[in-house]
């Protein structure tokens, strides 16, 4: 059963700073913690004496406990209750932030890139596609674990990009305060920063060997940040105008038409676009495919022009429009470049 939340009305913002800088100097050594250190560790400016005064105040309100007599003082169960608590609630808020921005992002964004796929079909007179931004840089922002009831962890992971994760892992026994400190800035300490492609099996070993018993969560942990950038990979793709491909008569023909018109249905053709343009080297040019330079077989007749747009964080997204191979190349690079320097523009206007 989870300690119940203590209250915090009875610790002022300096209290609040020391007891905070006593957990966690006491989690990175193991050794209890004194005055002088303490006066190093925080950016308070007050004496030694001082911190005494407020150690003794949080000791005798039952934070922190002194094991020996002259010796520092570590936290008591009160104390980490406290900082585990304090802790857990601003990621939430953060993550919270997070879900309200993104929720009215998604919106706005859906919004605009429907338009922009129908403006650019309207304007050509071709047939068009917008993808919506999927990160191009994977590397986790944070973790969080935090505990649900005695036999379940909530893993809470952001990747870059803001894109959340939620996962429930089991346990087969209730985890302290303590443990459930360790682990998070175990995750932390080594994680924050890295893409899945730089987390090894080395990396894993060494994680699970310093996680001792608790190595099965952090190997669920791990799962879950794979799975979590893996379902990015389903990304929303908007097209516009496809029945304009029967405008054209060499595009016209029944099994031709079927053809196209299927590519634009599968996703999965239309990512090999993504897939294409996607190339480091040349993110930012625009590629122009003429019949049988394609990547899409059903799509040899035609010619595609595609840029991509950077939606900053890392996020990326492609545009495209798709016509005969008589296209009118100059009037739809234009409109692709006008298209591209919007979106490109659309993540600064909203930070």
């Amino acid at each position: 059963m989870m300690i119940k939340k203590v209250e915090r009305m009875e610790l002022d913002e300096r209290k609040t700073i020391i007891l905070q800088a006593i957990i966690k100097n006491y989690l990175e050594t193991g050794e209890p913690v004194g005055s002088r250190t303490i006066s190093k560790y925080t950016d308070l400016n007050l004496s030694s004496a001082t911190i005494r005064n407020e150690m003794s105040d949080l000791e005798e309100l039952g934070y922190i406990l002194q094991p020996h007599t002259s010796a520092g003082r570590i936290p008591s169960d009160k104390g980490y209750r406290f900082y585990v608590d304090s802790m857990m609630e601003r990621h939430e808020r953060e993550v919270e932030q997070l879900k309200d921005v993104l929720l009215e992002k998604e919106e706005k964004l859906d919004h605009m890139l429907k338009q922009a796929a129908k403006l650019m079909a309207v304007n050509t007179n071709y047939a068009t596609m917008v993808t919506a931004p999927r990160i191009t840089k994977n590397a986790i922002k944070f973790l969080q674990l935090s505990r649900m009831d005695d036999e379940h962890i909530l893993a809470v992971i952001v990747i870059e990009g803001n894109v959340i994760k939620n996962t429930v892992i089991d346990v087969t026994e209730s985890l302290n305060d303590e443990t459930m400190l360790k682990l998070n800035i175990l995750l932390n300490t080594h994680l924050n920063g890295l893409s899945a492609e730089e987390i090894n099996l080395g990396l894993i070993t060494s994680l699970k060997q310093q996680a001792g018993l608790y190595g099965p969560i952090i190997a669920e942990v791990i799962d879950a940040v794979a799975e979590t950038i893996k379902e990015d990979d389903d990304l929303e793709i908007y097209t516009s105008g496809t029945n304009n491909i029967f405008k054209y008569p060499e595009l016209s023909d029944n099994q031709k038409a079927s053809d196209l018109i299927n590519a634009f249905e599968e996703k999965q053709l239309l990512t090999q676009l993504l897939d294409e343009s996607g190339d480091d080297e040349n993110k930012n040019e625009i590629k122009v495919y003429i019949g049988e330079e394609s990547p899409i077989q059903t799509m040899k007749d035609c010619s595609i022009v595609t840029a991509n747009y950077e939606f900053g964080d890392g996020m990326r997204g492609m545009i495209g429009i798709i016509g005969p191979k008589r296209m009118d190349y100059d009037k739809v690079v234009g409109t692709i470049k006008t298209i591209k320097s919007q979106l490109d523009t659309m993540y600064k206007k909203d930070n």
